[in-house]
């Protein structure tokens, strides 16, 4: 039986991205993976909720709980050297290059196993000139629209980070979900239990101010 095709929303800012990326392609390669990049920051100014860089505690945690992650999957991974950094010009480069797997992994690999960032100015331009890639292909009005659809397409779905798995309009976020989608995927009947269902419809007791 054929895997549906799955919408893999991601931006190259995430080190769950990148480290659910590697765990999908490593431990389910048959997956029929679109990559879709979107600027995370754009979900967060629509959904009004800060990201996890952007509270003070939450980002030495972040960080140090992304290399326990690494090192419990044997996942190869190198901390850039600031963190939160502009992403547009690899997602734009992405978009360039069709967003294959080969590209969305040596991106990935640019900044999570160098350390490398766009603002790094010589590494960027060999990057550019590894892949065959001028500055002017990435900035083309076409590829902005074609970031700025994927960015509506996600909310229109519900989306509201990266890395999200969209598949049958079923919703998996974070690299914390990777076993739930593959169990979902594999027709376990959790899915299908009561329970799952009322997950869905539990009601709000409380509303905090703001």
């Amino acid at each position: 039986m054929s895997q549906p095709a799955i919408d893999w929303y991601f931006d190259f800012i995430s080190p769950y991205a990148y480290l659910q990326w590697q765990r999908l392609r490593r431990e389910a390669p048959q997956l029929a993976l679109k990559p879709k990049p979107v600027l995370f920051a754009g979900l967060l100014s629509h959904w009004d909720h800060k990201g996890p860089a952007e509270i003070t505690p939450k980002r030495s945690w972040t960080y140090a709980h992304c290399l326990w992650i690494a090192r419990r999957h044997d996942i190869p991974m190198q901390l850039p050297t600031a963190h939160p950094f502009n992403p547009l010009p690899l997602l734009r480069l992405a978009l360039a290059l069709d967003s294959t797997d080969e590209v969305v992994d040596r991106l990935f690999a640019y900044v999570w196993r160098q350390g490398l960032l766009p603002s790094d100015e010589s590494a960027w331009q060999d990057l550019l000139d590894e892949l065959l890639v001028e500055p002017a292909d990435i900035s083309t009005d076409a590829i902005k629209q074609t970031l700025h659809d994927n960015c509506e397409q996600a909310i229109e779905a519900g989306v509201f980070g990266v890395p999200t798995a969209v598949v049958n309009d079923q919703l998996f976020w974070g690299v914390d979900a990777t076993d739930m989608l593959l169990a979902y995927l594999a027709d376990d009947a959790f899915f299908r239990s009561e329970g799952y269902a009322k997950a869905h419809q539990l009601p709000a007791a409380v509303h905090r101010r703001k």
